[in-house]
């Protein structure tokens, strides 16, 4: 086995959880739309926990490197506020898929404590790159940023949920409108 099967069992486990979260994860389901056996996805990953885990961290990891490089390439944090619910929309525009963490979020009883782990840093970094930002674009005083921080994140992924629930991706969209005119997000 080598990286290629690794990452490609990692991508197709993505796009799953996405759409069925953590229990819609089957390594037989897996390895048909991969191309491999069943056992071989053992190899990489010995558990259901551990291809969980390590989705979850794959997925955090890139919406973090993500914001990350938006804040570089736009000086203006106000614009990366603004910003910040695309995201959460590009999900949506892929076949009316949540933010993988959100999905396994909302499974949080039934999860191992790796996969836990992995969707509260999810959580975490959201919070800690709005929290930067909120500061940087001087919203709120850096004591009222985390507050505000965690308000942003629960609402946007909220509004991804319920626009999925509809399979209507402009009412994300008005949702978004509706918390930069109420002064949650910056207009």
């Amino acid at each position: 086995m080598n990286s290629n099967s690794k990452e490609a069992i990692l991508a197709a486990a993505r796009r799953t959880a996405q759409a069925h979260g953590y229990g819609g994860l089957n390594f037989r389901d897996l390895a048909d739309e991969v191309g491999i056996k069943a056992a071989s996805i053992y190899h990489h990953f010995p558990s259901k926990a551990d291809l969980g885990a390590a989705v979850a961290r794959r997925y955090w990891e890139d919406t973090a490197a993500d914001l990350e490089s938006m804040l570089a390439k736009t000086s203006d944090p106000v614009r990366c506020l603004q910003r910040y619910p695309d995201i959460f929309r590009k999900s949506l525009e892929s076949d009316n898929r949540m933010c993988l963490c959100s999905f396994m979020a909302a499974e949080y009883d039934d999860l191992p404590e790796a996969v836990k782990k992995e969707v509260q840093a999810f959580a975490d970094a959201n919070v800690a790159w709005l929290s930067k930002v909120l500061s940087a674009a001087a919203v709120v005083n850096s004591g009222e940023s985390e507050q505000r921080a965690r308000a942003i994140f629960a609402a946007v992924a909220g509004a991804q949920l319920i626009a999925r629930s509809r399979s209507d991706i402009s009412l994300f969209d008005s949702l978004i409108d509706s918390y930069r005119v109420a002064g949650l997000l910056p207009a």
